[in-house]
């Protein structure tokens, strides 16, 4: 549950549900539907081989491919249903901070540069630690009912 403090009470957008709720909903089934995209990406048009050596060829152990492969695939579904969302989003952030040592970083901030910079991949694992520290928000799984 999202908690926040005003002085006055403010409309919400949804009748029973705080703005602040639902802003943590938005968030996290964005980030959701965000890492089952890439998930499918490297799944269905790299293939898991494919991602794999590419993973290798980047200096990093092949296996680690099929871990980042999972971590996407049920971290997005995870997001999406509101299970855990707190301990998945912080248990994401390291896939992120990957990205942006190997593939990103070299091509310096921006992510227009060639190669793709790492400011989305910094962005995104921002927004991780914010929706760890926002919560669940409405509609989860996991929501506290009382």
């Amino acid at each position: 549950m999202t908690y926040a403090t005003t002085s006055a009470e403010r409309a919400s957008l949804i009748d029973g549900v705080s703005n602040a709720d639902l802003a943590a909903t938005v968030l996290r089934v964005t980030l959701g539907v965000l890492f089952l995209a890439h998930a499918g990406l490297k799944l269905f048009i790299f293939t898991p081989s494919g991602t794999a050596g590419y993973f290798a060829s980047l200096g990093l152990p092949a296996a680690l491919a099929y871990l980042v492969m999972a971590a996407e695939l049920f971290g997005g579904i995870a997001l999406i249903l509101g299970a855990y969302t707190r301990w998945v989003s912080l248990a994401l952030v390291p896939i992120l901070l990957g990205s942006i040592y190997a593939p990103h970083g070299a091509a310096g901030f921006f992510f227009s540069n060639e190669g793709g910079g790492w400011e989305f991949p910094a962005f995104w694992a921002v927004t991780l630690v914010v929706q760890a520290l926002l919560g669940d928000g409405a509609w989860s799984l996991n929501r506290d009912r009382t």
